[in-house]
């Protein structure tokens, strides 16, 4: 049966073993173990029996803004509806905080257009470039679709502004 559950530190290596193969395929960001080890309050963890097969994190800006990310599952336990329950279960923590938006950005815009996700413009999610994009090395040519759940916050914290001059490239299709 599986269950999603807040992670602990005795969860780290198992997440970091199902991320890195992730971010190796460059697929997802790489994630340190003492990177998970400091954000392990933001993950989620899917078990079966007593087996990690999925993670996902939560990473609060504020009431305004949340962001999904790390959201991968084990090899040999895809296509099997773990993704939705992390996103499931991440989404319910998101409504526990009372958050207005949730924002991820991804490669696989389809899977999370069946969840409810719709494309948005980078350019509308500031918090987001600030505390990542603006150190990524693809920050001109990334090649990930943005998409929000919610309203898209106005202007906060003045980051908008700051940031409008970040030339930031949309995907090509």
């Amino acid at each position: 049966m599986l269950l999603t559950r807040n992670a602990v530190l005795p969860d780290v290596d198992s997440i970091f073993a199902i991320i890195q193969p992730y971010a190796d395929r460059d697929v997802l960001l790489p994630r340190s173990r003492p990177e998970i080890s400091e954000n392990v309050r933001d993950f989620v963890v899917a078990e079966e029996g007593n087996r990690i097969v999925g993670c996902g994190a939560l990473h609060l800006y504020g009431m305004h803004l949340a962001e999904i990310r790390s959201i991968a599952v084990a090899p040999g336990s895809q296509r099997r509806g773990i993704g939705r329950a992390l996103v499931g279960a991440l989404l319910e923590e998101s409504r526990k905080h009372r958050v207005g938006c949730v924002c991820l950005f991804t490669r696989t815009p389809e899977f999370f257009a069946r969840l409810g996700f719709e494309i948005a413009r980078r350019e509308e999610l500031p918090d987001k470039i600030y505390k990542d994009c603006a150190r990524c090395p693809r920050l001109t040519c990334c090649d990930e679709i943005a998409m929000v759940m919610g309203a898209i916050p106005a202007n906060t914290n003045g980051l908008r502004d700051s940031l409008i001059s970040i030339p930031l490239v949309q995907r090509q299709t």
